[in-house]
């Protein structure tokens, strides 16, 4: 191009950018809005922006996000920037971790698998369970120690002091189980299978001994643990616990509590073992010892657990009066069951049932412990009248209460009084459900016939013990226990057993005459 057409040339570039301008212009006008809309200032950027095609997905969405974000934050106030996130169940779901429950023979060569027969294959899964269950058990306790205990303690979560009580000889179980673990790995050959276990469970099954202390204490950990869930660090560390990945949605006395659910397994497990076993095999009677050893170690620990129990539900009992403390309680070693019941008012009750005494309770709070306070007389297991009551029988509280009551709320009655009615009221209890009640009703039922045992087997030693003291031995062999059980009765219980089924009649006409007279002085008043 040279100098002379520099003008046209300019002139021509200013009219192509003119016509482009008035193109653009007029394609913008066809897309805008009417003029008595208001209009977005961001639509046309939004439309711009919408032409440049994406390169990569994934940069996109994250900076889509963070662009969310950032709006967020420019429209609230700048005190919510700073609020940290809360760990509520409505966000994201958590994906938690699974373990995979692997097979022996999906574990070794299959070639070995053809080899065998099926019985012995069914026997190596069961040996195969045994040793996977000490892996997964010692992993567990691992993590309790790792993720929960050590993190609180460092924290200042907790005490020392209160994660020893929770936490008790957890640390002693694991070395215990990786013994037996390794012991088991050892006895493995190089294709899979194992030809013995049973002199190795013979040898080891004695140290299940220590499992004494740790399940004892399981009672007075799980009441500690549930007290410092009321504070809110507690709760929430335990809810972050709760919610990560690692605790299989379990929280921390799942974990507590899986080496006594794991004790109470190993006869199952080694019973497994020994139905696959051949008689033939040089395994079979060391498993069947085994075997024997296990039940009695679970027996011991299992009573021992249960009178640390009584023992602590018993210091927990606050009396009102001398009269509740019937030595009935005192000299429980067993606590048969217990649990939440109501009234027919509505009250909230929690009762105790000792091996020869019902206890009701109400749960009070002294010095920031639960205990229990009693409500009315103890009723010894002797002299309890249990009744079974039918749906609607019962009627609540208040004539006008129980007239427009729902049919709901007067299920699931039963109720507990005395023989004699001169020794105390008679309590309508009310349980959460129908299986609920049928418990209460098995386990009153279960220690009414266990007094009634021990009574008789006291009259039989003694019908002998007086037999001859009289030719007429019949006769007296029938008097005389009842007046050593009357006398033995007043003395353990302090006149709290009844004596009006062992009495003759006239005894049990002048009671009731009494008591009639009781109840219309009471009417008067």
């Amino acid at each position: 191009m040279v100098a002379k057409d520099y003008p046209y040339y300019i002139a021509a570039k200013r009219t192509n950018c003119a016509l482009d301008a008035r193109t653009i212009s007029s394609s913008v006008k066809e897309t805008e809005e009417p003029s008595n809309k208001r209009a977005k200032p961001l639509s046309r950027v939004t439309s711009l922006a919408s032409l440049i095609p994406p390169l990569k997905a994934t940069p996109l969405k994250r900076f889509s996000q963070t662009l969310q974000r950032s709006i967020s934050f420019r429209n609230e106030s700048r005190t919510d920037i700073f609020t940290p996130r809360s760990f509520s169940r409505h966000g994201p779901p958590v994906i938690t971790k699974r373990r995979d429950s692997k097979l022996w023979s999906e574990t070794f060569d299959i070639r070995v698998n053809q080899m065998l027969t099926a019985k012995e294959i069914k026997r190596q899964e069961a040996i195969f369970e045994l040793s996977q269950g000490e892996q997964v058990l010692i992993e567990d306790l691992k993590l309790a120690k790792k993720a929960y205990r050590d993190p609180m303690l460092k924290l200042s979560i907790m005490t020392e002091q209160e994660l020893k009580q929770i936490f008790g000889t957890l640390d002693s179980l694991i070395p215990l189980h990786e013994d037996l673990l390794s012991r088991l790995r050892e006895a493995r050959k190089p294709d899979g299978t194992t030809e013995r276990v049973g002199h190795i469970l013979v040898g080891w099954l004695p140290c299940l001994s220590s499992y004494d202390s740790y399940c004892s204490n399981q009672v007075a950990a799980k009441a500690l643990l549930d007290h410092k869930k009321l504070d809110h660090r507690v709760h929430d560390f335990l809810q972050r616990c709760l919610e990560s990945p690692f605790s299989r949605k379990l929280d921390l006395w799942n974990f507590l509590d899986i080496p006594r659910s794991r004790l109470v397994k190993y006869p199952l497990l080694l019973k497994e073992i020994l139905r696959h076993t051949p008689n033939d095999h040089p395994d079979k009677q060391h498993l069947e010892e085994a075997i024997n050893i296990v039940q009695g170690i679970v027996a011991e620990i299992n009573k021992k657990t249960g009178e640390s129990e009584c023992q602590f539900y018993k210091e927990r009992l606050v009396f009102l009066e001398e009269s509740q403390k019937d030595p009935l309680i005192e000299n429980s070693k067993m606590l048969c069951c217990h649990g939440g019941l109501k009234n027919n008012r509505g009250a909230k009750l929690h009762v105790f049932l000792f091996q020869e005494v019902l206890v009701i309770t109400r749960v009070v709070t002294c010095s920031e412990q639960l205990c229990y306070q009693l409500y009315r007389q103890p009723i010894p297991v002797g002299d309890l009248v249990l009744n079974d009551l039918q749906d609607g029988e019962v009627r609540l509280g208040g004539s006008i209460r129980g007239a427009f009551s729902n049919n709901e709320r007067t299920k699931n009655f039963f109720r507990v009084s005395f023989v004699d009615p001169c020794e105390g009221q008679s309590h309508s209890l009310q349980a959460n459900d129908a299986f609920n009640k049928q418990q209460w009703l098995n386990c009153i039922r279960q220690a009414k016939e266990a007094v009634q045992r021990s009574l008789g087997d006291a009259a039989t030693l003694g019908c002998k013990r007086h037999s001859h003291l009289t030719p007429n031995g019949i006769i007296m062999s029938r008097e005389e226990p009842k007046l050593e059980r009357m006398d033995q009765s007043d003395n353990e219980s302090d006149c709290s057993m009844d004596t009006s089924e062992i009495s003759g009649d006239y005894e049990q006409m002048e009671q009731t005459h009494c008591c009639v007279y009781q109840k219309r002085i009471e009417t008067d008043v």
